[in-house]
C-alpha cells in the first residue's frame, strides 16, 4: 500500500500558554522540544498524518523583553519574534515568517475513499503580525485577546498521482484575519499535567483569484470564507494516584465553505493543528465539515511504583454537516482508542503507542476503520514546565481532614 508523507507544522506551538501563569500568548517558558508523530490507517488506503519538528523558544533573546521562537521541520520553518509590552504593559506584538514545502497540500477524501488522482501538493510561505492583550493581569488564569493578520502564498503542483485531467487552483496569496478570546491555555507538550481552556475564534479568509478547479471544474475556491470556532479543554492529573484525565468539547461553522476552509476531522495526533479534531480510527482529515460538534475524552492509569508506564483508553464522537460534494450517509462519526505510554524517570523522553477503531468510518467492507499511531517527545532543555510546577503545588497542598456533622 502506497503512502505519501506530508509534514505538517504545529501551529499551536507559537501561541501556547499555560493556565497557571498570567502571561499573554507569547510563550514565556524556555523550551527545546523534539516532537514526532505518525497516524496511519490499517484498513484501506488513506492519507498518512505525520509531523516532525524541533521547537525552540527563548525569552529575552535577542534582547530583553523579546522572545524568539523557532519551529523547524524537515521541509518547513516557522519563526516568530515577540515584543513583550511593546504597545502597553499588557499588550504584546509579534512578527512571524514561515515557509517551505507541502504545508499547503490537499488530500481528497470522500465517503471513506482516498482519491489520489484528485489530491495535489502545495508549497509556499508568508508573514504574520500578531497582537496579544491580557485583560486580567495577575490573575491565576489569564484571559487573552488575540488578533492576527497573515498572508500565506500558495504554490500548487501535481502530486505523483494527480490526474492529467485535474486542473489545479491558481497560485495566489491566501489572506487571513483572525480574532479570538482565550481563557487559560495549554502548553506545547505531549502530555501536560494540568491545563484548561475556554476560547472563541473568528477567521476571515480571502483569496483574490477565486474560481473553479478540479475535474471538469467540478469544485470551487471561494473568494471569502468565514470560520467560527469554540473550544473547551480540561486536562487534570490527580495529585495522589496520578491518574490522567483529558476532556474536550469543540464546535465550529463555516460561511461560504470550500475545501480549503472546511473543518477536517479525523486522526489522533495532537500537533497537526492548533485545534486538532480527533476521531481515532479515521484517516487523517477524513471528514470535511461545514458545521460540526465534537466531544472527546481520554483516561490514563499509571502502572507500577515508578509510574513510568501508563495504560489509557479514550473515545470521540462528532455530529457533522458535511461540505457540499463530500456528503455521506449518517451525520454521526465516532471512534475509540487505547494504548500504552512511557516516560523516563526525569520525563525528558516520552513515547505513546495507540490503536484506534473508527466505529462509523466507511470502508470497502462496510463500517469500521482501524488505525495505529505513534508519538514521541524529547526535551533537550529545562525539564520542568509551568504545568509541572502547578502540579507539584497541587501535590504539596495540605489535605483537609474529613469531618461528618449532623
Amino acid at each position: 500500500m502506497k503512502t505519501k508523507l506530508t509534514f505538517k507544522l504545529c501551529a499551536c506551538a507559537a501561541v501556547a500558554t499555560v493556565t497557571s501563569t498570567g502571561y499573554t500568548q507569547i510563550d514565556p517558558e524556555p523550551r527545546q522540544l523534539l516532537q514526532l508523530g505518525v497516524n496511519q490507517s490499517l484498513h484501506n488506503d488513506g492519507p498518512l498524518g505525520a509531523y516532525a519538528f524541533y521547537y525552540w523558544n527563548r525569552p529575552d533573546v535577542p534582547a530583553t523583553n523579546t522572545t524568539l521562537r523557532l519551529a523547524i521541520a524537515p521541509v518547513y520553518v516557522d519563526a516568530e519574534l515577540g515584543f513583550k509590552g511593546l504597545l502597553g504593559e499588557n499588550t504584546d506584538l509579534a512578527v512571524g515568517v514561515f515557509g517551505g514545502g507541502f504545508f499547503n497540500s490537499y488530500e481528497e477524501v470522500r465517503q471513506g475513499n482516498y482519491y489520489r488522482d484528485e489530491s495535489f501538493d502545495g508549497h509556499g510561505g508568508g508573514v504574520a503580525l500578531s497582537l496579544y492583550h491580557n485583560f486580567n493581569p495577575g490573575a491565576t488564569v489569564p484571559l487573552n485577546g488575540i488578533v492576527r493578520a497573515s498572508m500565506n502564498y500558495h504554490v500548487f503542483n501535481d502530486g505523483s498521482d494527480t490526474a492529467d485531467t485535474f486542473r489545479l487552483p491558481e497560485d495566489q496569496p491566501f489572506y487571513n484575519l483572525r480574532a479570538g478570546l482565550r481563557w487559560g491555555g495549554k502548553e506545547p507538550l505531549l502530555t501536560p499535567r494540568l491545563a484548561a481552556e475556554l476560547s472563541v475564534w473568528y477567521d476571515l479568509q480571502s483569496r483574490p483569484d477565486s474560481g473553479d478547479y478540479g475535474i471538469s471544474s467540478d469544485r470551487e475556491l471561494n473568494s471569502t470564507s468565514h470560520r467560527l470556532l469554540g473550544s473547551a479543554l480540561l486536562i487534570y492529573t490527580m495529585p495522589r494516584s496520578e491518574h490522567y484525565v483529558a476532556l474536550g468539547l469543540m464546535g465550529g461553522a463555516v460561511i461560504h465553505a470550500d475545501r480549503f476552509s472546511a473543518y477536517r476531522l479525523g486522526g489522533a495526533l495532537p500537533f497537526t493543528s492548533e485545534f486538532p479534531l480527533f476521531i481515532p480510527g479515521y484517516f487523517y482529515e477524513e471528514i470535511s465539515a461545514e458545521d460540526f460538534g465534537l466531544l472527546y475524552g481520554l483516561y490514563a492509569i499509571p502502572l507500577g511504583a515508578s509510574k513510568s508506564w501508563s495504560v489509557f483508553a479514550g473515545a470521540a464522537t462528532a455530529v457533522v454537516d458535511y461540505l457540499d460534494g463530500t456528503e455521506q450517509s449518517g451525520n454521526w462519526n465516532s471512534g475509540v482508542t487505547g494504548g500504552l505510554s512511557w516516560k523516563s524517570n526525569n520525563r525528558r523522553l516520552q513515547a505513546v503507542v495507540a490503536s484506534g477503531y473508527g466505529i462509523d468510518a466507511i470502508r470497502s467492507d462496510g463500517r469500521g476503520g482501524y488505525s495505529a499511531a505513534f508519538m514521541l517527545q524529547y526535551n533537550f532543555g529545562r525539564l520542568t514546565s509551568a504545568s509541572d510546577r502547578a502540579f507539584e503545588n497541587l501535590q504539596n497542598a495540605p489535605r483537609l481532614p474529613f469531618r461528618f456533622s449532623q
